[in-house]
């Protein structure tokens, strides 16, 4: 009975995690059209589109092979960890007001939900159905196309940037918890070495999901967590006086 329970409860999460995802790109004007030219696209962008279609022919091949739970166990993690929990937090950044990347993310966002929930429908298909008819005004997911081969070559740098970036972000934040900081709570950082891990393009994204905001005149540090990337070693310079309660840390 436990074990169904906790069954149930992962379901109803994840179901939440797919409607909060959809509402999200409805809310920031996601549409499913044409895709931008993949040299207009971020490198967020087009790492999620490669994944994407990585995750698509690997489904293909676990179903083509009756292998159902291989093809749930990929679905899954390829929606939670990378599109709810990382893409979409990206995308906020890219979406902000005057970004020049607005547009090709919406289509983006559009395109990558309305292919996952037409891989996702043979298993959990009355939420599916809902969430695509409302994102892509669409008939039916039972008579829609099953997504096919974009046949765009992958960009394994975008991949690495991204990668590194997660890394980075990922480590400041371990650094933040450690020291009691609020999730919410944004701390003044000074990146060094940021153009020599080729990351420049990535500080908005790192200083908004790390919760850093820039250096002031008065700018202190007193604390710092040396991150090693695949090109170079990131060094974050944290000024946390008047963040941390030095008594209670004691």
């Amino acid at each position: 009975l436990a074990v169904g329970e906790d069954h149930a409860q992962s379901s109803r999460n994840f179901a939440n995690k797919l409607f909060n995802a959809t509402k999200f790109a409805l809310m920031n004007g996601a549409v499913v059209a044409e895709l931008p030219a993949r040299a207009d696209l971020t490198d967020a962008d087009r790492w999620i589109l490669d994944r994407l279609e990585q995750v698509r022919a690997d489904v293909d091949e676990a179903f083509e092979k009756f292998e159902f739970s291989k093809a749930c166990e990929a679905l899954y993690h390829f929606a939670w960890d990378e599109v709810c929990d990382w893409y979409l937090e990206l995308a906020k950044v890219q979406l902000a007001e005057g970004s020049a990347h607005a547009d090709g993310t919406k289509a983006v966002l559009g395109a990558v939900l309305d292919a996952l929930l037409r891989l996702l429908h043979p298993v959990i298909p009355f939420v599916t159905e809902t969430l695509w008819k409302v994102l892509t005004g669409g008939e039916s997911l039972v008579v829609a196309a099953w997504p096919t081969a974009s046949g765009a070559d992958a960009d394994p740098d975008a991949a690495r940037r991204v990668e590194d970036m997660q890394k980075l972000i990922t480590e400041v934040r371990r650094f933040r918890s450690d020291q009691g900081l609020k999730p919410s709570q944004k701390v003044a950082a000074r990146l060094t070495e940021i153009d020599a891990a080729d990351l420049a393009a990535q500080v908005p994204a790192v200083r908004s999901l790390a919760r850093l905001t820039e250096p002031d005149d008065g700018f202190a540090a007193t604390a710092s967590v040396e991150v090693r990337l695949s090109r170079a070693t990131v060094t974050v310079e944290l000024d946390t006086s008047g963040t941390i309660d030095v008594a209670a840390e004691i």
